[in-house]
């Protein structure tokens, strides 16, 4: 969904975490690394959407907290985009999910996770979030 000049779109998305480790994907297009993430649906709040983008893009369920912990902002051709971050605990990662043949998956530590992000802000919320 394109959002015209001069206007931002905005998302949401989780930071998912098992055991003090973080579970990235790839997008589906350059394959960088990043969280899942995607537009919030209507009757849903961000932090249930970021959820069910986590599902739906890796195969993560767990339970959002809603506690905002970032926001970061990435800029594509058809404009730009501000995402809300929350932190999602992993319950369970799932054998097979809709997008598995289009992402990769990967659980690093936080650590792996700030070297293979390429967004600034987000490394800097990835960054804030494991700060002892």
């Amino acid at each position: 969904m394109a959002n015209g000049p001069g206007k931002i779109a905005v998302q949401s998305g989780v930071l998912p975490v098992t055991r003090g480790r973080v579970v990235l994907i790839t997008t589906r297009s350059s394959g960088r690394w990043i969280i899942p993430k995607g537009y919030v649906e209507k009757g849903m709040s961000p932090a249930e959407s970021a959820a069910k983008e986590a599902r739906e893009e890796a195969g993560v369920v767990g339970k959002v907290k809603p506690e905002l912990i970032g926001t970061y902002s990435y800029r594509r051709s058809s404009g730009i985009f501000s995402v809300q971050v929350y932190p999602l605990e992993v319950e369970s990662l799932l054998d097979r999910w809709e997008e598995m043949h289009v992402r990769k998956r990967k659980i690093v530590t936080p650590r792996e996770a700030l070297n293979m992000v390429c967004n600034k802000q987000l490394a800097q919320i990835l960054s804030s979030f494991f700060k002892p």
